[in-house]
C-alpha cells in the first residue's frame, strides 16, 4: 500500500454542516453523503509528467471535500489508484530508454512529494494497478462466467490461448446513465481516449477491453483462465475501489474528461459484478489550460508543480491560485494569478501575525457555508479576505486569539498552512 505523511488538521470549534455537490451524472445538487460515514474514490494518475496542474487541481479540489465532511462530523474512507502500468507508460519508459518500473516508481514518488508540498491528505488505500492484479483477474473470470463478457481472437498475442476479453456491455441496462451521451459522441471520444471502437470481433463498437492478452516486448501477469496479460484501464479501478469501499460508495471523482469513458465504463462493470451497485454521485473537476489551450502530455506545455517549487514558488499560493477557482469550471493558469495568489498569501500571513485582530466568529460561519455549498472555494478566499483587510486596517476592537482561529479555519478547510 502506497501512502505520504498526512498533515495535521485542526479542530475548530462547532461542527459544519452537510456538504452538497453538483452530481454531474444528472446535473442536480444533492448531499454528498448522506451517512455518519463518507466514501470517496477518485482516479489517480498514470505516473509520467507528475505532478502537473491539471492533477493538482483535481487532487486539491476533492481534499478540499474531504476536509468539509470531516468538519461536518462524517468519518472519511478515501481511496486512489496509480496506474502503474499503462500503454502512455509503457510508451514513454519506451521512448526514454527507462525501465517502465523505475519510471513508474520514480514519477509515483514525485506525485507523493508534491501532494505532501501542497497540504492533501492522503488516501486510507492508494493502490497501485500491479498490486490489484490478482483481484482484477478474480473480477474478469467472474464477468466471463456470468456472460457478461466474451473473448476476440488476439493472433499477436505471444500464444494461442485465450484470446482478449471485453465486457459485454448490452448486459448493463443502465449502461450511459453517467456521461449521457448521444452515440456518436461516446464513439467519438472512446477513440480519442484510449477505448478500439474499431476492432473487429467485437460485439459492440463501444465495448471495453477488460484483460488484453501478453504482445512480445510488453509486460503480463499470469491470469489463470485467462491466459497472460494485463488489466484494461476501466476494470482497474471498479475493482480497486469495490475491494477499498465496497459498494455503493458514495463519490466517485476526477478530471472531466473522465466521464466517458473512463466512468462510465467503471461505474457499468461495478454494476456488473455486484448486482446494480455502483457510485452514488459523480463529481468531476475542470480542465486546466494554458494560454487558452488544455494543459495535457500530448500537447507538451504542462506547468509541473515539483518545477514550481523547485523555482522557489510557496505550495501554499500553488493550493491559494488553484482555490481561487471553482472546481468544476474549465480555467487558465497564468503567471498573474500566481503572483496575485503569493500577494494574497503574504497578506493574510501578515494579518495573522499578531495575537488580536477582529471578531472571527462570522469567519469560520462563512468558510463553512462556502465550502459545504459544492466546495465555493472562491467564495471562501473572500470571506478570509474580508476578515484581513478589517484585520489589516486595525478598525475594529480586537479579540484576543481570533487570528488564530482564523489561521486554523483556513487550515482545516482550506487546507492552507500559514
Amino acid at each position: 500500500m502506497l501512502t505520504w505523511p498526512a498533515p495535521q488538521i485542526p479542530r475548530l470549534p462547532g461542527q459544519g454542516g452537510p456538504v452538497t455537490v453538483r452530481d454531474t451524472s444528472t446535473g442536480e445538487r444533492v448531499v454528498a453523503a448522506p451517512g455518519p460515514t463518507a466514501t470517496l474514490y477518485v482516479c489517480g494518475i498514470t505516473p509520467y509528467d507528475a505532478t502537473h496542474l491539471g492533477h493538482a487541481a483535481t487532487y486539491v479540489a476533492f481534499d478540499v471535500l474531504g476536509r468539509a465532511w470531516r468538519d461536518a462530523g462524517q468519518e472519511v474512507r478515501y481511496a486512489s489508484n496509480v496506474t502503474d502500468v499503462d500503454d502512455p507508460l509503457l510508451e514513454r519508459a519506451s521512448a526514454t530508454n527507462v525501465d517502465w518500473r523505475e519510471l513508474a516508481a520514480e514519477q509515483t514518488a514525485l506525485y507523493a512529494e508534491d501532494m505532501t508540498a501542497l497540504g492533501v491528505v492522503p488516501p486510507d488505500a492508494w493502490t497501485g494497478v500491479v498490486e490489484s492484479i490478482p483481484d482484477v483477474v478474480d473480477a474478469v473470470s467472474a464477468l466471463l462466467a456470468s456472460g457478461a463478457a466474451y473473448t476476440v481472437p488476439s493472433p499477436d498475442a505471444v500464444d494461442d490461448g485465450p484470446g482478449d476479453v471485453y465486457a459485454d456491455l448490452s448486459a448493463d441496462g443502465a449502461f450511459g446513465a453517467v456521461a449521457r451521451l448521444g452515440l456518436d459522441d461516446m464513439l467519438a471520444l472512446s477513440a480519442e481516449r484510449g477505448g478500439d471502437p474499431e476492432r473487429p470481433g467485437k460485439r459492440s463498437a463501444l465495448d471495453p477491453l477488460l484483460w488484453r492478452r501478453e504482445r512480445a516486448g510488453e509486460p503480463a501477469w499470469d491470469g489463470g483462465t485467462l491466459g497472460t496479460g494485463r488489466p484494461g484501464w476501466h476494470i482497474e479501478c471498479a475493482v480497486i475501489a469495490r475491494d477499498a469501499l465496497g459498494l455503493p460508495f458514495d463519490v466517485e471523482g476526477g478530471g472531466s474528461d473522465l466521464r466517458f469513458p473512463h466512468h462510465e465504463m467503471s461505474t457499468s462493470h461495478a454494476r456488473l459484478l455486484d448486482e446494480g451497485l455502483g457510485a452514488r454521485v459523480h463529481v468531476h473537476a475542470g480542465m486546466v489550460g494554458l494560454d487558452g489551450e488544455k494543459m495535457s502530455k500530448s500537447r507538451g506545455n504542462l506547468v509541473l508543480v515539483s518545477a514550481l517549487r523547485a523555482a522557489g514558488v510557496d505550495p501554499m499560493a500553488i493550493r491559494l491560485a488553484i482555490l481561487s477557482h471553482r472546481y468544476s469550471d474549465d480555467w487558465d493558469w497564468t503567471e498573474q494569478g500566481l503572483s496575485e495568489s503569493a500577494e494574497r498569501l503574504e497578506r493574510w500571513r501578515r494579518a495573522l501575525s499578531g495575537n488580536g485582530g477582529p471578531d472571527a466568529t462570522a469567519t469560520i460561519a462563512g468558510v463553512r457555508a462556502a465550502v459545504a455549498d459544492d466546495l465555493d472555494t472562491p467564495r471562501a478566499l473572500d470571506v478570509v479576505d474580508a476578515w484581513v483587510e478589517t484585520a489589516l486596517q486595525g478598525d475594529a476592537e480586537p479579540v484576543e486569539g481570533a487570528p488564530g482561529l482564523v489561521a486554523r479555519t483556513v487550515d482545516a478547510l482550506l487546507g492552507v498552512r500559514l
